[in-house]
């Protein structure tokens, strides 16, 4: 074959690839959905099966930890199979678990069951989507459509809980479970569109891979469930992984990858940025109940505003990735964040919508956080790791939310911060939520500072773009 051909081939393969841009969208906002549409609908299940708040806990939690664990197990897949295949495989096993929780909605081990199936498929779409994206796009396409993804998770964890609350009102919480079966017609077009790689060296470490999971799981239901044996668990499997990785022909992950202290400080910065987002979103409803006596609708009319505005800003973000830098626009991203924080904290037992507009700035900044912080991370990882790497990046940050918003739950019940502390609040009701939203504003901080300390003002060189 002559240089014409191959590049002629070559451009009618990134044209083939670009087409698919648009079910990339399209199968990432059925992902994140299912994240949050069954929160609402755990009481309903509760009372259906006779169960207490932490028995039907489990259909929410056995999804995150399939979920947080699956990701790693496809970014690392997909440094060997072809991603084509993968994807089939992770959308095929969302749907079937999603039909199989429908037709078994009257016994709950089959409903657990099913959530652990959809989240064992649908950890398949983010973290090949993050792969797809890093591996197949230049990196002026790639901040554009980092951007548009932030949109459309934001958008689908922002209607996720109205859209939950709707159908399990109107028809029955069991419905739920199809919301996710459309995901299936974005296979045929992923078949067509993406690029037949061949199958690369190596193999799955199945016993470090074990020894993750058992770290996660562990970790999740230490943090929920506050019993100590977890945490024992959580730290003989941590061990155990870590001896595992260094001694294995072909680890799991490859200790290489945290020795890269870019890497290594971004995943810090992801969990704890994403964890405190969480944990504002869940005590921000709680406050608004408690301190101003509003109802669910009139929350959900606060915080809207603000769900909305990061749609908008997610593709503003992209773009200005592309035009200023990463860097730049993670910066902005964490001063906004901050600053929310600290009129939120401030403002508690004011006007309502003070809080509302603060709420904006937040979605805003992590709209801008999240897209140049995903960027930031795809820069700094060799193209052989970007699977894994990804693939632990994104389950860092899904991980946070559970972890970070239930040790926030334990120091709400326990009121450990119910005292003086923020100057500007007098309210004797208020200091809980002051003070807390205030340390959390102190948590962003301290991202910034690391931020900085680890990358510094401009753009690392960029090692794996494709272009």
């Amino acid at each position: 074959m002559n240089i014409v051909e191959s590049q002629t081939n070559s451009a009618e393969s990134n044209s083939e690839i670009k087409k698919s841009v648009i079910w990339i969208y399209y199968v990432i906002f059925f992902a994140v959905l299912n994240e949050s549409v069954f929160n609402v609908s755990t009481p309903s299940i509760a009372e259906q099966f006779g169960l207490d708040a932490s028995g039907v806990s489990w259909v929410v939690t056995i999804f995150f930890i399939v979920f947080g664990m699956g990701m790693v197990i496809f970014g690392k897949l997909s440094d060997i199979y072809s991603i084509k295949k993968l994807i089939t495989i992770g959308i095929s096993l969302y749907a079937i678990g999603s039909i199989l929780g429908f037709v078994c909605q009257s016994w709950y081990p089959a409903v657990i069951l099913s959530r652990a199936i959809q989240g064992a498929g649908g950890s398949a779409i983010p973290a090949l989507i993050f792969v797809m994206v890093a591996r197949f796009f230049t990196v002026k396409e790639r901040g554009k459509m980092f951007g548009i993804i932030t949109s459309t998770v934001s958008f689908a964890i922002g209607i996720g809980p109205v859209l939950g609350g709707y159908i399990a009102g109107s028809f029955h919480w069991a419905f739920l479970f199809l919301v996710s079966v459309p995901v299936v017609i974005a296979i045929p077009f992923f078949q067509r569109f993406l690029p037949v790689e061949p199958r690369k060296t190596g193999k799955l470490d199945v016993v470090g891979a074990v020894l993750l999971g058992i770290v996660i799981s562990m970790l999740i239901l230490f943090t929920t469930n506050g019993n100590w044996i977890y945490l024992g668990i959580v730290l003989i499997a941590f061990v155990l992984f870590i001896v595992q990785i260094r001694r294995a022909k072909e680890p799991f992950v490859e200790p290489a990858l945290f020795k890269n202290s870019l890497y290594r400080n971004g995943l810090i910065i992801g969990f704890l940025i994403f964890g405190t987002v969480m944990s504002v979103m869940f005590v921000i409803p709680l406050m608004l109940r408690k301190m101003y006596g509003l109802d669910t609708e009139h929350i959900g009319l606060i915080m809207f505003p603000g769900a909305i505005s990061a749609v908008v800003f997610g593709k503003i973000a992209g773009n200005m990735t592309v035009k200023r830098g990463s860097h730049y626009v993670v910066y902005l991203g964490l001063i906004l964040i901050a600053a929310s924080l600290l009129l939120q904290s401030s403002a508690i037992g004011l006007w309502v919508w003070y809080i509302g507009v603060a709420l904006i700035l937040m979605y805003i900044g992590f709209s801008f956080m999240q897209t140049a912080l995903t960027e930031s991370v795809t820069q700094i990882l060799p193209v052989h790791q970007i699977g894994v790497g990804m693939g632990f990046f994104n389950m860092t940050s899904t991980i946070s939310g559970a972890v970070v918003t239930a040790l926030v739950a334990k120091v709400m019940e326990k009121e450990l911060l119910a005292f003086p502390l923020h100057p500007l609040i007098s309210d004797s009701h208020a200091y809980l939520y002051g003070n807390l939203i205030l340390i959390l504003c102190f948590v962003v901080i301290a991202c910034t500072l690391l931020y900085f300390a680890s990358f510094g003002k401009t753009n690392q060189q960029l090692v794996n773009d494709p272009a």
